[in-house]
């Protein structure tokens, strides 16, 4: 193998692999959301955060570029539980 063929793949090879990474979160999301969905999850939400800024449940993917991640969360969704809430009647 000859030296430029080299140096070529060793410089283009981080350019496929970063396209690769840099992937929109609403399509991480989507997928991710599949996969659950194929094992019969009934009752969870995802949600997208920055890195590092989550305060509870479980990282389940990363997106663009690993600046963000998707997390899990058991249960109804924090604006479906709320709404649930006012539909409910007040005791007086």
């Amino acid at each position: 193998m000859k030296w430029y063929k080299a140096v070529a793949i060793v410089v283009l090879a981080p350019l496929c692999v970063s396209a690769e990474v840099r992937r929109p979160c609403e399509t991480v999301k989507a997928e991710i959301t599949k996969k659950i969905e194929a094992n019969k999850a009934s009752s969870y939400w995802l949600e997208i955060v920055d890195k590092g800024k989550q305060k509870n449940g479980a990282v389940v993917g990363s997106c663009d570029g690993g600046t963000k991640v998707i997390v899990y969360h058991r249960g109804a969704a924090p604006e479906q539980s709320a709404a649930k809430e006012s539909a409910k009647p007040k005791a007086e």
